[in-house]
């Protein structure tokens, strides 16, 4: 093949790769996106989130007091997994920090992780910021004061990860009656130290880098 015929098609290919950016230019113009991006409703924690999840700020409109559990905002993510909290609502927990702003979990065994080692997961608070915690009551009965809940080891519920979680409860009855439903054991908020948050973090973030 001559230089001047080898040319003359590289000349033309390179036509071709413009004229069709220039169309779908011009319909996405014209169209907008096809399809905008919205997580599904069963998503699950494949990779850790590659930036800080910064926390909500306290809004004094809302009629509550700075440390009073607030609704999950659905836009608010876990920042221990990325996940979304407010479609898990029977597993959500929450921080509260000293200026009142809040950070959201979709389960106990992450607002665990994260008062474990709250730097690794903010930037802008330590442990001695938190004010408040709070855990969604597993049988919908509202939010509990996180040090004064019950929570199950060793149920058969599955969390939000489809893994071993901790189901808390208001009631050290309504834990029983689960335990005798589902099995486990009942420990309160001192017992979960570090080796079994180690088993449990295992379990529910093993291969994902937390």
């Amino acid at each position: 093949m001559s230089v001047d015929t080898r040319r003359r098609l590289l000349l033309t290919g390179s036509f071709a790769c413009a004229a069709a950016a220039g169309a779908l230019f011009w319909h996405y113009a014209a169209n907008g996106p096809a399809l905008a991006f919205e997580p599904p409703a069963e998503d699950i924690c494949i990779v850790p989130p590659t930036r800080t999840i910064a926390a909500i700020p306290y809004d004094p409109d809302s009629g509550l007091t700075m440390l009073a559990p607030r609704a999950v905002p659905a836009g608010a993510r876990c920042p221990v997994c990325g996940m979304y909290p407010s479609r898990f609502a029977r597993w959500a927990a929450q921080v509260i920090f000293a200026d009142g702003a809040a950070h959201f979990f979709d389960s106990p065994v992450d607002v665990f992780l994260f008062l474990a080692e709250p730097a690794r997961y903010d930037e802008d608070y330590k442990a001695g910021d938190v004010r408040a915690i709070h855990v969604a009551d597993f049988g919908g009965k509202g939010w509990s004061e996180a040090r004064d809940a019950h929570y199950v080891i060793g149920s058969a519920a599955r969390g939000p990860m489809r893994s071993p979680d901790l189901p808390a409860f208001a009631d050290a009855a309504d834990a029983a009656a689960h335990v005798a439903e589902h099995g486990g054991r009942v420990l309160r908020f001192a017992e979960i130290d570090s080796a079994l948050l180690d088993g449990l973090r295992q379990s529910t973030h093993a291969g994902h880098g937390h």
